[in-house]
């Protein structure tokens, strides 16, 4: 139905009819639940807010960074306790 609507490039009115009573079914059906179909373009998509251009929430993580630093060189202070010639048999 649709590659014969396409292939006759819109003269054929049966799919766009078909389409339409679809879509106004849908409509009265979502109606009577209550629920509100975007219609046009605008009310489909959402609009964004553009954030800031400042600095300031970029200090957070500059602080996270540091931290995870600190972190790291504990690791391999933590590293060099072992004994690498303990075999895990519970010998001393």
């Amino acid at each position: 139905m649709f590659r014969k609507w396409r292939d006759s490039k819109g003269k054929d009115k049966e799919y766009a009819e078909i389409i339409r009573k679809q879509v106004l079914a849908t409509k009265a059906e979502a109606e009577k639940d209550g629920v509100k179909v975007p219609t046009t373009l605008a009310e489909y998509c959402i609009k964004t807010k553009v954030p800031s251009n400042d600095n300031s929430s970029d200090l957070l993580y500059d602080d996270l960074y540091d931290d995870d630093i600190d972190d790291e060189d504990e690791e391999e202070e933590d590293a060099d306790c072992y004994d690498d010639d303990d075999s895990g048999n519970e010998e001393s």
